[in-house]
């Protein structure tokens, strides 16, 4: 048996165990989370091809081909040479830009090598994938401090010390005019207009410029610069890495495959893409509580996706919890505790994990929010005569912008509680609400109501003094 074949036979039995007991979680976490390091070089090469496709959306031109590309560099005595680009053009990190990275440390584990090639000069153009407008280009600083940014976030799940690092300036810089129309003569305009998104830029009007046109060529001169077996991208990469076989075949090498890699949706549920902008995301350096609480508050819909995204987990483990939560013997709340543990794990460890669980529960779990420790507390005659969406934003930060607190309201996620003689009273804030002065929101609301009140946005909860 295989050292991952052990590994899913001690964890098949912990979940099949009782998932609300804190001791079978951490062993589980324990075993799991020890697969991040687990040497996997002695899985044969269709199972290795297996391992990965299993955590993409395609392999091309298929699984088998990888299989058959291991086995023969397998048999020369080398790994492949997998490629990811990486244009470093924000320092905010989420678990969204952690997924190629848990994939490509999947690779080094198999005995593959890593190369991972800064975009310092394609940064300056700005990648038009998935944009409805034109990126605007970087400036050297802007790059370097965002690389700087991005490699200590992602750290926890990917070594970096294991890896290449080669910037596409070294080669694209000195590329002259009558190469690049030499090379462009060989390549359809047909090709380069076919991506959906110029299509609807174009459609609606929009601008679209000539270095954006020409970035799928500019990636696919790093493919043809490095001469490698496997391109990592994601989904809406697809037609950037397939200029990399072209270019690759015109330059009478052998093309590479192309591995494409789900785009992971946002927290809110909503179905849009994980990212800063929308407020749906789970940011890297966010304290331990902060990513435990935000992975409690998804819908339950998400965890098979995330499992497979973020975990070590294998299909059949993950089939063997979702069946258990089918036939009822195990509550979705209680695999969801199990998934924010793997993500804080990664992040800072399983004490902390294990710190984070117990924080979750004290607070979530009792009957009554006065039995809750540390609660942060709004003083009304401070801050009611400002929004709920600016209280929720700048005073107790449960939210990135206004505009998030909206969405929450919108989710029917933003709440006002009361808690008195009779228990608690639950009222629903409706959108428009989330813009009104908190003070007139609760006069409103709460008017005929005695107790303590309390604010509470998804899974975060403050108390509201001096009603």
């Amino acid at each position: 048996m295989t050292r991952l074949g052990e590994s899913v036979a001690r964890a098949s039995t912990l979940l099949s165990a009782d998932l609300s007991s804190d001791t079978t979680v951490e062993e589980l976490l324990k075993e799991t989370g020890a697969r991040r390091c687990l040497d996997l070089t002695d899985l044969p090469a269709k199972e290795q091809a297996e391992l990965i496709a299993a955590r993409t959306v395609e392999v091309l031109p298929g699984v088998e081909k990888l299989a058959e590309r291991i086995e023969e560099r397998r048999s020369a005595g080398k790994g492949l040479h997998i490629k990811l680009g990486i244009d470093p053009t924000a320092t905010d990190v989420h678990l969204g830009h952690a997924v190629p990275l848990i994939v490509l440390s999947r690779f080094q584990r198999l005995g593959h090598d890593v190369t991972l090639i800064i975009g310092d000069f394609t940064a300056k153009i700005g990648d038009p994938s998935g944009r409805t407008a034109e990126r605007p280009p970087l400036t050297d600083e802007d790059i370097a401090h965002n690389l700087a940014t991005y490699r200590e976030q992602v750290r926890p799940f990917f070594d970096f010390e294991k890896v290449s690092f080669r910037q596409n300036s070294e080669w694209l810089a000195p590329y002259t005019f009558p190469e690049l129309l030499s090379l462009l003569a060989q390549v359809p305009a047909s090709q380069l207009l076919q991506r959906e998104d110029f299509r609807n830029r174009l459609a609606a009007g929009s601008g679209l410029t000539m270095t954006e046109l020409l970035y799928p060529v500019a990636q696919g001169l790093d493919s043809v610069a490095l001469e490698c077996d496997v391109e990592l991208g994601g989904s809406d990469q697809l037609l950037n890495l397939q200029m990399g076989r072209k270019l690759m075949e015109l330059r009478g090498q052998r093309p590479q495959l192309v591995v494409t890699m789900p785009l992971i949706e946002g927290t809110d549920g909503t179905g849009a893409k994980m990212s800063k902008s929308k407020g749906n995301y789970v940011g890297l350096s966010a304290p331990a509580d902060d990513v435990f609480g935000k992975i409690m508050s998804v819908p339950d819909r998400l965890m098979e996706p995330y499992l497979k995204a973020w975990t070590e987990w294998t299909d059949e483990e993950i089939a063997l919890v979702l069946g258990r939560i089918a036939d009822r013997s195990l509550h979705p709340m209680d695999l969801k505790k199990i998934l924010a543990g793997e993500v804080v794990a990664a992040l800072y460890g399983l004490e902390a994990a294990g710190a984070a669980r117990a924080g979750f529960v004290a607070q979530f779990s009792k009957k009554s929010f006065s039995d809750v420790e540390s609660l942060p507390a709004v003083e009304l005659g401070e801050h009611g005569a400002e929004t709920v969406a600016t209280v929720l934003t700048r005073v107790l930060e449960f939210t990135p912008s206004a505009s998030a607190a909206r969405r929450l309201a919108k989710q029917n996620a933003l709440r006002l509680v009361v808690e008195g003689d009779e228990g608690q009273q639950t009222v629903v804030l409706a959108e428009a609400d989330a813009i009104r002065p908190l003070g007139e929101v609760l006069a409103d609301k709460l008017a005929d109501t005695a107790g303590v009140a309390y604010l509470k946005a998804g899974r975060k909860l403050a108390e509201l003094r001096g009603r």
